[in-house]
């Protein structure tokens, strides 16, 4: 199947003469195209793909459709390139367009609002973007070990996410896939904390949430660590977060829901007293983004399907003692699904 006859049914479907296309993550998806500037207008037998002068050698390596560079506003050149193709319905992207953007073309074509078009086919990965997205894994998980050989206490938070990024790029990642989360103590309960200078001190968990971007795609593994012997409730609470991430990953498997598998989750927790500090959903899919769809939470309605990429993350906050939790990037397979985090979560003290 062509990326034409991918996006070009929709028109049909939607009785539009057009779909323009301003996500960048989408523009990407469907040309290759790896610059900050662009737009790609879906005729019915034709992609166009717009950019500005600065991409123009770029364009020529990475794009095969038909290209137009053009100076100032892209919408402007497309507006008046539709306009000579006749155009008169145009669906847009209305996550990504501006009010501004959209009055370029309002008065000249017809504008209807599309949402999730691209991102739905994005969803199910080619084999291509499954090894994409496992080399990214391999790539965050080595950063990790590498990580943490700088790590004692006396280091503060900030301290460390920067070694992990350094690692990263060390190892070849273009960036890190979100801001690196590293949060000593107490400050684990937050469970998006961003790295400050508290210093990491014998005695306190440890939360680490990571990813890599590398060849355009995401990983994401959290892991925890112990700055010394581990208490009995830490344990205690490791074990059930553990065994809460097992049943969400032995829940994963084509026609199942993102709700089934958040509930698998969830019920490991209620079991062990600890459902009410569970207070986020228990995965996302990821990609070309770090958050993408299919949700895995409550509100997950997705019917998961092979070739899907997805993070398993449960985990509890306890405010004033710390939080936990353990993330894995999976692929969904025919059977089941494949993790494909090689780091280990077995309870690990430092």
């Amino acid at each position: 199947m062509t990326t034409l006859s991918k996006v070009t049914p929709f028109l049909a479907a939607n009785a539009v003469d057009a779909f323009l296309i301003t996500n960048l993550h989408n523009v990407r998806y469907l040309t290759g195209f790896t610059g900050s500037n662009a737009v790609l207008l879906v005729l019915p037998d034709e992609m166009i793909f717009f950019t500005d002068p600065r991409y123009r050698l770029q364009t020529a390596q990475q794009v095969k459709e038909r290209s137009v560079i053009a100076a100032g506003n892209l919408l402007k050149a497309v507006g008046a390139l539709a306009a000579r193709k006749k155009v008169k319905r145009i669906a847009v992207e209305e996550s990504t367009m501006t009010l501004g953007e959209a009055e370029l073309l309002r008065g000249k074509f017809e504008i209807r609002a599309a949402s999730g078009v691209i991102e739905t086919l994005r969803m199910v990965k080619s084999p291509e973007e499954i090894e994409k997205i496992r080399a990214s894994v391999v790539l965050n998980s080595r950063a990790l070990e590498q990580a943490l050989k700088k790590a004692k206490p006396g280091m503060q938070e900030y301290e460390l996410a920067a070694e992990i990024d350094y690692r990263m790029r060390k190892l070849g990642a273009e960036s890190a896939a979100f801001e690196t989360i590293v949060a000593a103590g107490p400050r684990s309960a937050l469970p998006h904390a961003k790295p400050g200078n508290a210093k990491l001190e014998a005695g306190q968990m440890l939360l680490i949430d990571m990813g890599a971007m590398l060849d355009g795609y995401a990983s994401d593994m959290t892991r925890m660590v112990h700055l010394g012997e581990p208490t009995k409730k830490y344990r205690d609470a490791y074990q059930a977060v553990l065994e809460a991430q097992l049943a969400a990953i032995a829940a994963v498997r084509p026609g199942r829901t993102g709700a089934q598998v958040d509930k698998a989750a969830r019920d490991v927790l209620k079991a062990a007293g600890l459902g009410e500090a569970f207070v986020h959903s228990t995965g996302h899919g990821l990609g070309l983004e770090i958050h993408e769809d299919p949700r895995v939470g409550k509100s997950g309605k997705v019917k998961l399907a092979a070739g899907m990429a997805i993070t398993i993350e449960p985990g509890v906050y306890l405010e004033g003692w710390g939080g936990i939790r353990i993330e894995d990037t999976v692929v969904v397979t025919e059977k089941g699904c494949e993790v494909l985090t090689t780091t280990p979560k077995e309870l690990r003290a430092i």
